[in-house]
């Protein structure tokens, strides 16, 4: 699991690392920036991890999977080790390289102080959207080869609709890495639960409701077949 293992590290410290330094610049350039900067980087590295690890970057991903039966524990276990770590790591990196007193990407927004369990309701709904478009996008190959553009499309348009009110992580990574380094756990652990329920329950709908559905072949009549030799 070695290579899979550093497949996500790399791939999160990237994720966070990218969006935590495009947060430090928000104020200027608004959540248009934010989804920008997570929705193109998310394409990038998926393209260029998937292959090794499957590029799930994000423990609630992991867990969707999970639970959908598409990945073993022990296999989950690494890989959330990996993204957490990684998810510090990057913000790390971004404390010693901004100024002092700069926000450090955290993911917050209006609702995080005036309704801590509506921004977690969000956040909730926010993973689940983006791990049902994991499912059918990739997991049961709809978008082919331009899953990773589904998948990071999908991420952009969720910062962009609901970022100003929650920072619209849909990342348990995102959340704890920056939150962890700014000194400021106290959103954290009612994120963690949205995020972590809207992942799982999405695997679970995916997986054992709507599954993959197969495209029937058109049918053709005989005179139809006749006419068009």
């Amino acid at each position: 699991m070695i290579k899979p293992a550093i497949a996500e590290f790399l791939g999160t410290f990237t994720l966070v690392f990218v969006g935590a330094m495009v947060v430090t610049v928000a104020p200027q350039f608004g959540v248009v920036a934010a989804a920008l900067g997570h929705g193109l980087i998310l394409v990038g590295i998926i393209y260029a991890y998937g292959h090794i690890s499957g590029a799930h970057f994000n423990p609630a991903v992991t867990a969707g999977l999970l639970v959908g039966g598409k990945i073993s524990l022990m296999k989950a276990v690494v890989y959330w080790i990996a993204q957490f770590v990684g998810a510090i790591a990057a913000a790390l990196v971004v404390r010693f390289v901004v100024p002092e007193g700069t926000n450090l990407g955290v993911t917050t927004g209006s609702l995080t102080v005036s309704n801590l369990g509506g921004a977690a309701l969000l956040e909730g709904i926010l993973a689940f959207l983006l791990v049902s478009t994991i499912y059918q996008a990739a997991v049961f190959g709809k978008a082919g080869n331009l899953a990773p553009v589904a998948i990071g499309f999908t991420l952009a348009g969720l910062i962009l609709a609901v970022g100003v009110y929650t920072g619209a992580s849909a990342n348990p990574a995102r959340t704890l890495g920056p939150a962890l380094i700014a000194g400021d756990l106290s959103y954290v652990p009612a994120y963690l639960v949205g995020l972590f329920a809207g992942g799982i329950l999405a695997g679970l709908l995916h997986t054992y409701v709507i599954g993959s559905v197969q495209e029937e072949a058109p049918k053709i009549e005989p005179g139809e077949r006749i006419a068009n030799r």
